[in-house]
């Protein structure tokens, strides 16, 4: 039975390789179609990504893609980060990324933005991805953010701000574990405090600061972040 298993799967992984070699272009141009073939992929337990000099990337060019779309990323939240803290929303890093590969470049898909974040984690700690309300938030610096930061962000998520009070009520916390939380955001340069604020003071999340999204990145922004 186990050999039986073990054909099929070869026949599989074998009409996969056919469909991928027929199919190239559009795996290659279409994001959509890339997605159910990653899918299709993972059912068998193959990385098209796993190896730059493999088979599937030599033939699909898909190492190449997320490498490079992996580089573009990298300069997108240097570029931004005296702004945000390391921290940006998903959909704000694929608008710039989009804006950045111009209009004939391969279409990009949120999608294939997290496969090639997952790719970067190999780095080292500096990408990760944590989930907000609906979406995701990029932080691109080697923080070191607990669930604790994590619950606070998701908290900020509507607002773009969140207060000591609201950590307290919302979250059922002491004081001084909503401060402690707070203060290591502030530190990191993921939050700005803001002390004129009618109540309380209260602590922004300029990666959640909408205001902030129609801002473009100028030249001089993308040649300081460029070393």
């Amino acid at each position: 039975q186990l050999a039986q298993m073990s054909k099929q799967l070869d026949m599989f992984k074998t009409n996969l390789e056919e469909f991928a070699s027929k199919h190239k272009q559009e795996i290659r141009k279409n994001p959509e179609f890339r997605v159910q073939f990653q899918d299709m992929c993972a059912t068998i337990g193959v990385d098209p990504l796993a190896s730059g000099k493999g088979f599937w990337s030599e033939m699909l060019g898909v190492g190449d893609f997320y490498y490079e779309l992996g580089v573009q990323i990298i300069e997108v939240c240097l570029a931004l980060k005296h702004r945000n803290g390391g921290l940006i929303t998903l959909e704000e890093l694929h608008q710039q990324v989009l804006k950045g590969r111009g209009k004939f470049a391969q279409d990009v898909s949120q999608d294939d933005l997290l496969r090639a974040i997952k790719k970067l984690k190999v780095l080292g700690n500096g990408f990760g991805i944590i989930p907000v309300g609906g979406t995701y938030l990029v932080q691109s610096v080697p923080a070191e953010l607990n669930m604790d930061h994590t619950v606070v962000l998701q908290l900020a998520e509507k607002k773009g701000y969140v207060t000591v009070s609201e950590i307290k009520s919302s979250l059922k916390w002491e004081t001084e574990r909503a401060k402690q939380v707070l203060e290591h955001l502030l530190k990191e340069g993921m939050a700005w405090l803001d002390t004129q604020a009618a109540g309380e003071p209260q602590y922004w999340l300029p990666a959640l600061f909408t205001e902030l999204y129609s801002q473009e990145i100028t030249p001089e922004e993308a040649k300081e972040a460029i070393p």
